[in-house]
Formats: C-alpha cells, structure tokens, sequence
C-alpha cells in the first residue's frame, strides 16, 4: 500500500477489508499528511467551545486536573468493576 513517487494511481482497499496493520498504516498515512497543511485547517467550532467549557469548570472548581497515573487507574478500577458485575 505504500505510494511510490512513480506510480500515478494507487489502489486503497475498503477498510473494512484491510488488515489492522493497513488500517494503521492509511490513519498514519493521514496524520502525516494533514499535520503538513495544519495552518489552513481550522479546528471545528464546538473544539474551541469544548476547550471553553474545560477551562471554566477548572477556573470555577466544578473540575479539575489529575495526574496521568490517576486517571489510568480510575479507568482501570471501572473496568475492574464492569468485569465483575
């Protein structure tokens, strides 16, 4: 699936037919190409309104930040429990 700068047309599977490592591949493949245009694109409106709303509930104490390592293991205690119950 890689590009080669000679071929002029390429060939992309359905992605519910590719493999999960051609799935990576074509979202990497994406990534890299949109990060080298990211000045002319314009995050959407309700980004800039979500990151508003964190900011506010952190400045007004309704929420706050923790540590990476907190947050894996609050996750993982929910799974825990999902499992059991």
């Amino acid at each position: 699936m890689r590009y080669n700068s000679y071929m002029t047309v390429q060939t992309i599977p359905a992605i519910e037919d590719m493999t999960p490592a051609q799935r990576v591949e074509l979202m990497e493949a994406l990534w890299k190409e949109m990060g080298k245009n990211h000045a002319e694109t314009k995050p959407p409106e309700w980004h800039l309104d979500a990151l508003d709303e964190a900011e506010r509930s952190v400045a007004d104490g309704t929420d706050e930040f923790i540590e990476l390592e907190q947050l894996e293991s609050l996750l993982q205690e929910k799974i825990r429990q999902r499992n059991i119950g």
